[in-house]
Order: C-alpha cells, then sequence, then structure tokens
C-alpha cells in the first residue's frame, strides 16, 4: 500500500485546501490517535506544537478535536521548533508529538508530521497505517473516555536547557558576536536566548513573527538577509534557521554562506579529533565533493533518498551517528533523535572553538562542485519517466558529464515540482545542463 496523503515529511499542502482543511485535519487526529496509540496500556498522551503561521491556531483546534475523540489527552507546547517537540515527547514520556508546521514554504502552505513516543519520525508503515484508519468513518469514545487537553507552560524554558547541554561543560561562547536569523519561526523566542546564555552577544534579526512572515526573505532558504547582516555588525558568524528551526546554514564574517554539506564535514572532522567515525550518511542531492573528501579520509560514504528521515534510516541500520543534507538537516544521533537546527549550530561552533580556526578555514580542503538545481511546477501526478523527450535529454547530458558530473532528477516530496539538478566542472555548464532538460518538462 502507498502512501496517499503523507510525503516525505508529513502531509502538506495550502491551508484551505485539501488536505490541509480543518476536517481533513480532525480526521487525521482521530486516526493517529487510533494508530499511535493502540499499544498504550494507560491514558495516552500527545504534545502538539507548531510555528508561527496564522494557520496554525485553526489546525491545532482541529487537531485537539481528533484526538480527544480518539480518547487521548493533548499538551499544547505553543510555537516550538519541530526538534523541540521530538525531544519534549521523549523526555516527557509520552505517547507521541505532533508538530503543525510546513517547514521552509510559506505562510499559506502548512502541514502535519509526527513523532513516535522515541522522538523519532514515524516509518513510512506507520504512516500508511494511519491512512488505512483514515479510510474508516470518523468516531468517537464514549464521553467518560474523551481527551483532554492542557498547556505545557514551560516547553520553552525546558528545550532551551536542552540546546544548552549538548554544548561542551568547558566552553563558552564569551567574545563572539552572531547574528542569528530566525526566520520569523518557530525559534523566534528561542535561538536568541540559547546563544545569549551561552556567553556570545546576540543579534537576532526575522524575530518578528507576525503570521505571514515566515520564511519572508529570511532564514535558511533565504540566507543572503543574514549574510548582509553579518557584514553590517562586523559580527563573527551568523546562523539561519527555517520557520520549524530543523535546518542550518551559516554566514562567516566576510558574508560567505555555508550550506548543510560543508557544516556536515566541519562535524565529521571535528569528531574524527575525538572518535572514530566509521561512515557519514548524504542523500542523492549531497554535493559530490564530499564524496570525494570523505573517501580521501577513509570515512564510508552512502546515499540514502532525499529527506531527513530516510537519512536517519540509514544510520540506525548502520549504528552510524552522523548525516545530513545540503538543505541544511543534519543529525548527530548522540546528541538529538532528529535534525535540529540550534543545536547543529552548537556542534559547529564547538568545532570552531576546538580548532580555533574560522568557517573557511576548516572548509579549505574541500571543494565543492557547482550544482545547478531548477524546480519545475507540474500537475499532480506528474512522471518524467513518461517522458520521453526529457528522459532522452537526461541521457545525452549523462553521456556528456562522463564520470565527471551528475545528474539526478526526482518528484519533491512536498509540492507539485520536479527538480532537475545537475552537478559539472563548472557553474556555467551545470546551469545549462540543467536548463537543457527541465525545458523538456511540460509544465502545469
Amino acid at each position: 500500500m502507498g502512501r496517499k496523503y503523507f510525503g516525505t515529511d508529513g502531509v502538506r499542502g495550502k491551508v484551505g485546501q485539501s488536505p490541509i482543511t480543518p476536517e481533513f485535519v480532525m480526521r487525521l487526529g482521530y486516526a493517529a490517535g487510533k494508530v499511535l496509540t493502540a499499544s498504550d496500556s494507560g491514558k495516552p498522551t500527545v504534545l502538539i506544537g507548531k510555528d508561527t503561521r496564522i494557520s496554525g491556531y485553526m489546525l491545532e483546534a482541529a487537531l485537539q478535536a481528533g484526538f480527544a475523540a480518539a480518547g487521548v489527552d493533548v499538551m499544547l507546547a505553543g510555537p516550538v521548533p519541530t526538534p523541540a517537540v521530538a525531544y519534549l515527547t521523549r523526555a516527557l514520556r509520552l505517547s507521541a508529538g505532533v508538530v503543525i508546521s510546513a517547514s521552509h514554504n510559506p505562510y499559506y502552505d502548512n502541514g502535519i508530521k509526527f513523532f513516535s513516543s522515541q522522538g523519532n519520525k514515524l516509518p513510512d508503515a506507520v504512516e500508511e497505517a494511519i491512512e488505512a484508519q483514515l479510510e474508516l468513518p470518523l468516531g468517537c469514545v464514549s464521553s467518560e473516555k474523551l481527551g483532554k487537553a492542557q498547556r505545557l507552560d514551560d516547553a520553552r524554558g525546558r528545550y532551551i536547557e536542552f540546546c544548552k547541554s549538548t554544548f561542551p561543560n568547558a566552553m563558552d561562547l564569551r567574545g563572539m558576536t552572531i547574528v542569528v536569523d530566525c526566520a520569523h519561526g518557530a525559534a523566534y523566542h528561542i535561538a536568541p536566548h540559547v546563544l545569549h546564555e551561552l556567553g556570545a552577544e546576540v543579534i537576532a534579526i526575522g524575530n518578528q513573527p507576525n503570521g505571514i512572515n515566515i520564511n519572508d526573505k529570511v532564514g535558511a532558504t533565504s540566507p543572503e538577509a543574514l549574510s548582509q547582516a553579518v557584514r553590517s555588525h562586523r559580527a563573527d558568524l551568523g546562523i539561519a534557521l527555517d520557520g520549524d528551526a530543523d535546518r542550518l546554514v551559516m554566514v562567516d564574517a566576510n558574508g560567505r554562506i555555508y550550506n548543510g554539506d560543508e557544516l556536515l564535514y566541519v562535524m565529521t572532522r571535528d569528531r574524527m579529533l575525538t572518535q572514530e567515525v566509521p561512515g557519514v550518511v548524504g542523500t542523492l542531492m549531497t554535493n559530490m565533493a564530499l564524496e570525494v573528501a570523505f573517501r580521501e579520509l577513509g570515512v564510508e560514504f552512502v546515499r540514502a533518498k532525499v529527506g531527513d528521515r530516510y537519512v536517519l534510516e540509514v544510520l540506525q541500520e548502520r549504528g552510524w551517528t552522523l548525516g545530513g543534507e545540503g538543505s541544511g538537516h543534519l543529525l548527530f544521533l548522540d546528541k538529538h533523535t532528529t535534525g535540529d537546527g540550534i543545536v547543529s549550530a552548537l556542534q559547529v561552533l564547538s568545532a570552531l572553538k576546538r580548532s580555533n580556526k574560522t568557517l573557511a578555514q576548516c572548509t579549505e580542503d574541500i571543494a565543492m562542485y557547482p550544482q545547478s538545481l531548477i524546480n519545475v511546477r507540474v500537475a499532480s501526478g506528474f512522471n518524467w519517466l513518461n517522458s520521453v523527450a526529457m528522459v532522452a535529454e537526461k541521457d545525452a547530458v549523462e553521456d556528456e558529464l562522463g564520470d565527471v558530473g551528475r545528474v539526478l532528477i526526482r518528484a519533491s516530496g512536498t509540492e507539485p515540482l520536479i527538480r532537475v539538478m545537475v552537478e559539472a566542472k563548472t557553474a556555467a555548464l551545470a546551469e545549462g545542463m540543467a536548463r537543457r532538460i527541465a525545458d523538456k518538462v511540460m509544465p502545469a
């Protein structure tokens, strides 16, 4: 059975259109309550967190109603990062965690994603079970078994302390000026405090959410704003998060932007100073330069499907710790069960402090291959493998590249898009070849 509603990161779409409607989300809450808590011997309890989108209020109420109808108690954390929900669900020994967020998408999108009692994203099989339950009628337990709701008033403080605990006790950030861009998202009232309490002088931008400005020309998907702020404030570093704070992009004092691939390299080299690193997991989108660099270091590198959930699955299968994506989802399973932008930043900062080097110096041994990524909006259900012209153009480009480049075409798991990526020796070559393939896509 395939997944009808769940993509690579939960259920996501435009608010007011299926499946992101109050009626469906209430049914989703009921279905998830039935599946996720089936083995709970006591009264099941679920934590709900959200980002700063205006639609979060509506969807939170709908989810709460669905869970209550299934006999599940609810704890409401309010606006907190996605990884905060993962942490709090595990720390409070709850049945499951739910996040209302569309991550890096614009405010008019929203989504629902789930965490297990152990703070992990749900495997495909559990999502398929929830979808099967969605096909059944919406029910309701008897009145005495209905779920109740309460606020978790100290959610923010608990998570701030957790983030700080992942930074070495013998270190601090005193003497550093750091700009943090919160993307007007879930970390707006958390990330600046974490850095300040560790000793840094903090300049916060993207920390004035109004419900509709999340990810709008700020954050990890628009790091140019951070780059400019770092230069204008003459700061030492910049940290950019996305709307739900599970992604990280960083900027050095010169305004140079570092993506997830480069930060994963920095973290890996730092870990290798104190422990064995048998392998690292990336994705099909990971830059070839990373694969070459790890091979030279004697570290095995494995590619998973795109999506941090699939990186996590491979890490768990192999018993490894480190992995991530170029988009800024970074995993270090000895610190957290899921990608966490704030904790990732602290791991990079500790690496810089330990080495007494800049980001530029820590990445000087790796030269990233130019990549060109083109997103083409398509009709729902479009399968590029059925396009004779597109397949032929892809084959032609691969023949021209030989073994000094790559072509990757995939459908987005969260939007009706076909993503065409080409890596080549030069940026111009990569861009031209990606455009040749993308031009064969029949746009929506």
